[in-house]
């Protein structure tokens, strides 16, 4: 079932460990097929060495496990309510990459300093709340879907396909899983960029028009960059 897609969610998977994006088994990576509403995840605690297209999960948008030999990731209940509540998205990608989860300790967002973030990100990377005390009893993995979801209440997850959650980690999304591990790459070299630059001395957002070029250039129907 599913088997190309269990390959490329593996490969994803893999690819978070190649780019020093996770440690131990921290963080992981799902995608979804759209025609069978069914999602791929990364097993729960099993290290990225051992990992196999065959040790990936299949699971139903409840999260109910449909095939698989291990139990699925923990933050499966995460990964289903953003596959529910953004329809154009087919991959999910979670890390605990360091620069990044420093911005999402500190609860603050990364602002957009220049082009380099512009080209993936348009505007400001946003942060989702904390969880209450209820909400963590009640669904912990479950209400961490939630709390991203009410932060876009009014943002698009197209054009802003990460979030960083206050006193956790980053989530990012896209296309399919290799686009949402590509969004990881690209959030973690802003969040170090933006650090040193705040060490640089006080700088101001980028301009908005150059934002907007820079990321219309990449993303959208008048993108022009790359070979089409």
């Amino acid at each position: 079932m599913l088997e190309e897609l269990k390959r490329e969610v593996c490969d994803a998977n893999l690819e978070l460990d190649r780019q020093g994006l996770v440690t131990l088994t921290w963080g992981n990576a799902s995608g979804m097929d759209r025609g069978e509403g069914l999602v791929v995840i990364k097993p729960s605690g099993v290290a990225y060495v051992d990992l196999t297209p065959e040790a990936m999960v299949v699971v139903d948008l409840d999260g109910a496990v449909v095939e698989g030999d291990y139990k699925p990731s923990s933050d499966t209940p995460t990964h289903v309510r953003l596959f529910k509540a953004f329809p154009d998205i087919g991959g999910i990608a979670h890390t605990h990459s360091k620069h990044a989860v420093m911005f999402c300790q500190a609860g603050v967002e990364i602002p957009c300093l220049g082009t380099t973030h512009a080209d993936h990100f348009h505007g400001t990377v946003p942060v989702a709340r904390l969880l209450t005390e209820e909400e963590v009893a009640a669904d912990y993995e479950g209400n961490t879907g939630e709390v991203i979801i009410e932060r876009f209440a009014e943002l698009d997850p197209q054009a802003m396909p990460a979030v960083l959650l206050t006193g956790h980690a980053p989530f990012t999304w896209g296309q399919d899983v290799g686009d949402a591990v590509r969004n990881s790459i690209a959030l973690e070299a802003v969040a170090e960029m933006a650090l040193g630059t705040f060490q640089a001395g006080d700088t101001p957002p980028l301009a908005d028009h150059i934002l907007d070029k820079h990321y219309r250039r990449k993303h959208g129907p008048d993108a022009y960059y790359g070979q089409g």
